[in-house]
């Protein structure tokens, strides 16, 4: 959870104390007002209002519930509350009432990102409490308690982690997001905070109960090149190997990653539980799109983890609240994780597959001189794969969603192994902090046999890219007239062995 400071809230509401039955009401009475143009059928977006990270991501009661950061008032952040929706395969989300208000002392000024664990048949919530005294952050942890998994009751003794316990290990300005875990009949709280120095630091804090914490210890500390503040830290055991999640604010380049702002890096490793410390083998670019940040898992009842993030970015102009639709934000397709040769694996659920409508699939085009145009494939809810042999090739260029001299294009360049994304010059224009490559990305893809496989998902302004079954590239764009070609290019002779096209129609029964 970035602290953003905006002018542009609603004074209205802002004036008056912020509770849950006044956002609820807020929602039932502006929900008409939300223009329609660029929402995703498939994807979780608010309501109303903003949208950022995903938070209390959970799998409770038979149900997934998914909360995130939410200010209902205006498509811009405002003091945060905790949306909340729940789904029973991760495709169709039903909306339930807004759970947490910034109405407390604790957390008047917004209840921070946080996570949701069960204990005794209770759902409780673990969040942050942000406060604003004379341009003065104090960020403390606090829970709120559940018997049915909507109406939450926040503690009398919040906070329960409180600027006392943090002592000299963390910033109290800057200490949030706790992921609530639990090893070996314990509970473990998985803390973001910085160093006085400005570098991203995570810490443990521990309980039998609950509500009793105590500082544990230091759990992996960053050096000056890694962000000058780690957010929404996850902690769990993966395939053997323990992974340590979070999304770093300002971390240095490094060759093709972390080109974003706010990205977010994997660290594979062994965790030590006597020492409260993390070892690293591994660490690397979780997604290499322009919005993707503060990825959040859950451990479902088929022993699956699954990971959500927020599909927006920091730092950026937003076209839905530019063009006054009234909403602002949106959440990627969940994903199913694994461990391959040290990298976290990113697959989209299974559930997403048993909606695919009308799908055709087109076998052995050569792709040598001329382009190949399939001029009607691309609709604004279509699922495409396209798997190539490059043998004779040395580089395959798809425009996608092509009108007139504007389109996405994905390149694979098999001389330097690169596979690259550009939105440039195509829709509404968005622009950042960034000094170049807001709309570019580019990173290292192995051929398989020479075979190149990419899997698409574009659901009205989202598009997501799962390439060879190793990299992710998550990304929104906002186009302003409807296209629908997809064409085809190469340096060589490409042949493509199979191209399969399909809706996804989430108005269909599922075919399971």
């Amino acid at each position: 959870m970035m602290i953003v400071f905006n002018k542009g809230v609603n004074k209205m509401y802002v004036e008056g104390r912020m509770t849950v039955e006044r956002a609820n009401d807020y929602i039932q009475e502006n929900r008409e007002k939300v223009n329609p143009r660029y929402r995703p059928a498939f994807h979780v977006a608010p309501p109303v209002g903003w949208m950022n990270d995903p938070n209390g991501f959970i799998y409770y009661q038979g149900e997934y519930h998914l909360f995130y950061q939410f200010y209902p008032y205006n498509s811009q952040w405002g003091p945060m509350h905790w949306g909340h929706a729940k789904s029973k395969d991760l495709i169709h989300w039903e909306e339930l009432p807004v759970a947490l208000a910034p109405d407390e002392w604790y957390d008047k000024d917004g209840c921070f990102s946080g996570s949701a664990i069960e204990k005794d048949g209770r759902l409780y919530l673990m969040y942050t409490g942000h406060v604003v005294e004379n341009d003065v952050v104090t960020q403390t942890q606090c829970i709120a308690v559940s018997d049915d998994g909507i109406t939450f009751e926040k503690l009398a003794s919040n906070p329960v982690i409180g600027v006392e316990l943090l002592g000299d290990e963390g910033s109290i300005h800057d200490c949030r997001d706790p992921k609530v875990i639990q090893h070996d009949g314990r509970y473990y709280s998985v803390l973001a905070t910085k160093t006085p120095d400005n570098r991203g630091k995570i810490l443990l804090f521990a309980s039998d109960d609950l509500i009793q914490w105590s500082f544990f210890s230091v759990l992996l500390e960053g050096t000056a090149t890694q962000g000058v503040m780690w957010e929404c830290p996850d902690l769990f055991h993966l395939d053997g190997k323990d992974v340590l999640i979070m999304s770093p604010i300002q971390i240095q380049r490094d060759a093709h990653e972390y080109h974003n702002t706010s990205s977010t890096m994997a660290w594979i490793g062994e965790m030590d539980w006597e020492s409260g410390t993390f070892l690293v083998e591994n660490s690397h670019e979780m997604d290499y799109g322009m919005d993707y940040y503060a990825p959040q898992t859950l451990l479902d009842e088929q022993g699956r983890r699954i990971l959500i993030a927020w599909m927006q970015m920091w730092e950026r102009t937003y076209p839905t609240h530019e063009l006054g639709h009234n909403w602002t934000g949106e959440m990627c397709l969940p994903r199913e994780l694994s461990i391959n040769h040290n990298r976290l694996v990113q697959l989209p659920v299974s559930e997403i597959y048993d909606y695919l409508t009308d799908q055709q699939v087109v076998e052995n085009i050569e792709v040598i001189k001329e382009p190949v145009s399939f001029p009607d494939v691309v609709t604004e809810n279509v699922y495409l794969k396209i798997v190539a042999d490059l043998s004779q090739a040395q580089k395959l260029t798809m425009a996608f969603a092509k009108k007139e001299h504007q389109s996405l294009f994905m390149t694979y360049d098999k001389e330097t192994a690169l596979f690259s994304f550009s939105r440039e010059n195509f829709g509404y224009a968005i622009t950042g902090i960034e000094k170049e490559q807001v709309h570019t990305r580019e990173f290292p893809v192995a051929l398989i046999h020479d075979q190149l496989t990419i899997e698409i998902f574009r659901d009205t302004n989202a598009i997501e890219i799962f390439v060879n079954g190793q990299e992710t590239s998550t990304s929104t764009f906002y186009e302003i007239e409807a296209s629908s070609e997809l064409v085809f290019e190469s340096q060589g002779k490409a042949l493509i062995t199979s191209f399969k096209s399909a809706q996804v129609n989430t108005a269909c029964e599922r075919k399971r």
